[in-house]
């Protein structure tokens, strides 16, 4: 074949060459498949990554729910900082929470009677699919509130857990609680107890952890029956410190001679209160006019004997090394708890270390109160022919005991109130 046919055949294959490539699309489809491959990986990652993130944002946001609801709760029955942060970590975790930043922060609107207890949350973790386009690890954050409200005012309450008739309403007693309720924290079957068919109380309300035993004594106006499987009350003076903080043991011994008259003057502490220290027990003779300050019962009894007259204001009796109160006899008192100071709305405070001492008020006493009697791990008994009248006196204690002909008319304290029946909601 000569070189002119030659040129020819090389021509005509030239010129047929860019219509195979059109024709022929293996290459092209190597060539948009390396280049988008890759992105529509990279998307389908990002897109399940984003729904992984929901997923976990979600848990987060139920983990912080649960949790400030719970803190709500243990906030109600009184725990401080440490406790909530310490209950709403467990339950966070619980719910799936990793370790990461938790807070509890607490607010009381006094003007709307409610507590609100926020809990937030935030975990941080690494990137998966989207650490091609960024190394920043990823945060994410929840936030829950929890409000605590409603409830009403009470005047009576047990702080024993597990004590049978933690509080006791028997024989020819008569009480009248105005505006207030009885509270038992016992959850015992009879954590409130009332016995014998004379013995009459009327209260807004019964609450108890446990169960209550009624008569038909019992006459309720703020509520159908007893509320029973209640949650706990919490301690309205729990945070009060013990005056021993306040170096008491620096006093000297005072005895009753040194106020008997309107001129005595009260020792100072170290901290500059006034108080005054009796050493092994005090027997009220007479009439007596207290100054406001701290009388401290280091050991013995403090005993009103009949026919004295006991009265003063911003007063507050401490009892420390077991000692007790035993008002007996035909007395007249009128006593009013400081409204200020460390000690505010505490009438009698009986230490946190003396437990199971009695403290007894009995005979035919007359008595004008205003304040708490306050014995966290003692009992206050009532007995015998006991009125207390004219004044707003809320009885805290380890265990209550109405007997005898005791008449009571009292009210909830203006200063540290019990709030029984509060609600706990999520609402943010």
């Amino acid at each position: 074949m000569n070189d002119a046919s030659n040129g020819k055949k090389h021509s005509i294959r030239f010129r047929r060459l860019p219509r195979r490539w059109r024709e022929d699309e293996h290459g092209t489809v190597a060539v948009i498949a390396a280049i988008t491959f890759p992105v529509l990986v990279g998307a389908m990652g990002l897109g399940a990554e984003t729904g992984y993130w929901h997923l976990k944002q979600r848990k987060l946001q139920h983990a912080a729910d649960v949790s400030a609801h719970a803190a709500a709760v243990r906030h109600r029955a009184g725990d401080g900082q440490q406790g909530l942060e310490s209950t709403a970590t467990r339950i966070a975790r619980a719910s799936g929470y990793s370790p990461g930043d938790l807070t509890v922060g607490t607010k009381t609107e006094a003007s709307a009677g409610s507590t609100k207890v926020t809990v937030q949350l935030s975990e941080t973790h690494a990137r998966l699919f989207s650490s091609v386009f960024s190394t920043d690890p990823i945060v994410l954050s929840a936030r829950a509130v929890a409000e605590i409200k409603g409830g009403s005012k009470a005047c009576v309450l047990a702080l024993s857990g597990s004590a049978s008739g933690a509080v006791t309403v028997a024989g020819s007693t008569e009480l009248n609680l105005s505006g207030c309720s009885v509270v038992s924290n016992s959850n015992a079957a009879d954590a409130f107890l009332m016995k014998g068919g004379s013995a009459l109380l009327s209260t807004d309300c019964v609450y108890t952890v446990g169960e209550a035993v009624t008569t038909t004594g019992l006459k309720l106006t703020g509520c159908s029956s007893p509320v029973e499987r209640a949650p706990p009350t919490a301690d309205p003076f729990a945070a009060v410190a013990e005056p021993e903080k306040l170096h008491v043991e620096q006093l000297p011994c005072r005895t009753l001679d040194h106020i008997t008259t309107s001129s005595y003057t009260l020792d100072r502490l170290a901290s500059g209160a006034e108080a005054i220290r009796f050493c092994g027990g005090l027997d009220i003779k007479g009439t007596i006019l207290l100054k406001p300050g701290l009388y401290i019962i280091d050991g013995g009894v403090l005993s009103v004997t009949a026919g004295a007259k006991l009265s003063g204001d911003g007063v507050t009796f401490y009892f420390t090394n077991s000692a007790a109160a035993k008002l007996l006899g035909n007395a007249d008192i009128d006593l009013s708890a400081p409204t200020s100071g460390p000690f505010a709305g505490i009438l009698f405070f009986a230490s946190r270390r003396d437990a199971g001492v009695v403290h007894q008020v009995t005979g035919n006493s007359e008595w004008t109160l205003n304040g708490s009697l306050y014995a966290p791990t003692g009992s206050i008994e009532f007995t015998g022919n006991t009125t207390v009248s004219g004044g707003c006196t809320q009885i805290v204690a380890d265990r209550i005991t109405f007997t005898g002909n005791s008449t009571m008319s009292t009210c909830a304290s203006p200063t540290k109130e019990i709030i029984v029946g509060q609600t706990v909601a999520l609402i943010e």
